[in-house]
């Protein structure tokens, strides 16, 4: 059975149930819109999102989810699909999954305007069922994720991102949002304080622990995920490169950056980079601060009594650092 397969398993009927509640938060009168939310349900991902919302609910105490867990995870769904739908757009991306984007389908003006309904309807999902708590969770993590990405946009420029820095960009850009994912779980079947910023935390390690994984996909020899050198082309520092960079002689980091600033289209170019990046060790260090983050993370679980849906949290942390894409 595949990981991701086991790790659904103790919450497989709320996830059939959460499918077709997520569908009927999409309706509108529009059969336009209709058209492209059938097309976006049709082709969800690994749904890892409410995957987590309805698992630390359930270890939390909470076998009979209530509605407002399920609203959580189709709030976090909506927002989430909405984000990705503007980062095609913003990318200029034609490609989703493996599946053509919206705006490949629609065009840029139509794709934005169905992120900006899946984003109302998030919204007022929570508003309508005066779930604020919960829409507060979900609203600072959009306003991290922009941050975020306009910080990388700021820092790409000059490529002076030091490690700090790095981490401060992926837990806006990508951990906060699994930090939402949590915390909502344990904040709609109303569980105490420190429970939901106990797990507001474990989410935010995973997922900075996540994007350290997808850093080193771009180092891989293998085609997994996505082409290697693709974050070198796009001149983004990642933490490999980073402890390259802080770890040369002069001549060595000017040749580095002069090389992801001006030279990041040249095939030859790009692999003399990764090749020097895992010579010096750059590999090797994100590894031991990815596996030091999911410690972490593990570390919060233990406090917590043995149970089904902790064993499958507990797979999900490893398998979010031995995934192979």
């Amino acid at each position: 059975m595949k990981v991701v397969e086991q790790i659904k398993q103790p919450i497989a009927h709320e996830m059939e149930l959460f499918e077709q509640k997520f569908s009927l938060s999409m309706k509108s009168k529009v059969p336009l819109l209709n058209r492209i939310t059938h097309y976006i349900v049709n082709r969800k991902g690994k749904q890892m999102r409410p995957m987590f919302v309805f698992l630390v609910a359930k270890m939390l105490g909470d076998e009979r989810l209530n509605d407002r867990t399920y609203r959580g995870a189709s709030v976090i769904e909506l927002i989430h699909t909405a984000t990705l739908v503007h980062d095609d757009v913003v990318d200029d991306s034609y490609r989703r999954r493996g599946f053509f984007s919206l705006n490949a389908l629609w065009k840029n003006k139509i794709a934005v305007l169905v992120g900006d309904f899946l984003l109302s309807k998030g919204l007022l999902l929570s508003i309508d069922n005066e779930d604020f708590d919960l829409l507060q969770i979900i609203s600072v993590a959009v306003r991290e994720m922009s941050e975020g990405e306009l910080l990388q946009i700021e820092k790409a420029r000059d490529l002076d991102i030091t490690e700090e820095v790095y981490f401060e960009i992926i837990r806006q850009k990508t951990a906060t949002l699994i930090a939402a994912c949590c915390a909502m779980g344990a904040c709609a079947i109303h569980a105490s304080k420190k429970d939901v910023e106990a797990m507001r935390k474990f989410g935010e390690l995973i997922g900075l622990a996540f994007q350290i994984k997808d850093d080193l996909f771009d180092y891989g020899s293998q085609k997994i995920g996505k082409p290697t050198g693709i974050d070198i082309k796009e001149q983004k520092m990642t933490l490999p490169l980073i402890y390259a960079v802080n770890n040369s002689d002069d001549k060595q980091r000017k040749w580095l950056i002069n090389s992801v600033k001006n030279h990041n289209k040249d095939k030859k170019r790009v692999n003399e980079v990764i090749a020097y990046v895992k010579e010096s060790g750059g590999l090797d260090y994100a590894v031991a601060k990815m596996k030091a983050l999911q410690q972490e993370a593990l570390k919060i679980l233990d406090k917590y009594p043995e149970s089904k849906y902790k064993e499958a949290l507990v797979l999900m942390v490893n398998y979010v650092i031995e995934r192979k894409k």
